[in-house]
């Protein structure tokens, strides 16, 4: 699913050299620009404008901001990157690969843009997000992030007391049935032919949860274009007001495969995402990763944070290089500066 976001005018792309260069305008990367912004980092946010929360009416269980619309949070994000002098640019890159290194041995990376447009970094922080791959069940995708939801703590307190169904895509369904049913006494588990093991269907009865093993074919709607139910492939409709779905989730990782970055997946089959260690390091010297495109169930929150310590990592490592050319007497004399 890939929906964007109300247009905005974007930044002029850097010329020369920036000192980071963040792929993905969502909470990871603009935390992670703001704190290297802040640190006087020549910084450049490349955004194509299509966050995974953008079909959600607002973003829950973040403190101060629970009920913000998601499109708010980041045109405030945009701004607040903007005036310590970070730029944000409109756009979708096609190609990230390192680049000959500087005369003083510093790591250069050059990124292309699906325009033509290209600029250098010395750092790259990757922040691309997620893609949630959905059943391909008719009229399911029409009610994602609405009636069609995913995560208890999103959207949960919002559904609440509603007749829920549970579509199972796998074997993490059966622990996301258990976080739904605190929601509500009416809960139904589609198995959609994953298995379901006697154990789990005696939890289930234990706690009221009905079970239907009859494959789902089709959402259905009222007659104002609400979620009113789902029929199964012996005709029946079962009436359901909001389905939760474990959708598999991918790292969004189009245009990146020259950073050669190394990727790791979830348990029961959940997912794909880049791989990385502390501060969002990874095997790539130079490379950062942070937010969903590597911890795959991280909320806006968390993401937030993970940018913020990326940020704060590759400007120490630039404060590294920076000393070891002084050192040499031949530093290029990148701006210390913003950009703006």
């Amino acid at each position: 699913m890939a929906v964007t976001t109300p247009p905005y005018a974007g930044d002029a792309l850097a010329e020369g050299t920036a000192d980071a260069v963040v792929i993905g305008g969502g909470a990871a990367g603009l935390n992670g620009a703001l704190i290297l912004a802040r640190s006087r980092r020549s910084v450049v946010v490349i955004d194509s404008g299509s966050p995974r929360n953008a079909p959600a009416e607002a973003v829950h269980g973040l403190l101060a901001l629970d009920g913000t619309p998601p499109a708010e949070i980041l045109r405030r994000g945009r701004e607040q990157v903007r005036q310590y002098g970070g730029r944000v640019v409109s756009g979708e890159v096609v190609s990230a690969e390192p680049a000959a290194p500087s005369a003083d041995g510093d790591l250069r990376f050059s990124v292309t843009l699906a325009d033509g447009r290209s600029i250098t970094a010395r750092r790259i922080l990757v922040a691309t997000g997620l893609t949630d791959v959905l059943p391909e069940v008719p009229g399911l995708a029409e009610h994602w992030g609405h009636s069609v939801v995913h995560c208890p703590y999103c959207h949960g307190w919002e559904v609440r007391d509603e007749p829920i169904g549970v579509l199972a895509t796998g074997a993490a369904s059966i622990g996301h049935a258990y976080l739904f049913r605190q929601l509500t006494e009416d809960l139904t588990y589609f198995t959609h032919g994953a298995d379901l093991d006697e154990e789990s269907r005696a939890r289930f009865a234990a706690r009221g949860i009905r079970v239907i093993d009859t494959p789902v074919t089709q959402v259905v709607n009222d007659a104002d274009g609400a979620l009113a139910g789902v029929r199964l492939a012996d005709g029946r409709v079962v009436a359901r007001r909001v389905l939760a779905v474990a959708a598999p989730m991918q790292a969004r990782t189009r245009g990146l495969e020259g950073l050669g970055l190394p990727v790791q997946d979830l348990p029961n089959n959940m997912g794909r995402g880049f791989a990385s260690g502390m501060a969002g390091t990874t095997e790539v010297p130079g490379v950062w990763v942070a937010g969903n495109a590597t911890d795959l169930t991280a909320q806006v929150g968390a993401s937030a944070a993970a940018g913020a310590l990326a940020g704060a990592d590759i400007n120490r490592m630039l404060a590294t290089a920076d000393t070891d050319a002084a050192l040499q007497g031949i530093g290029e004399g990148s701006p210390k500066g913003a950009t703006g």
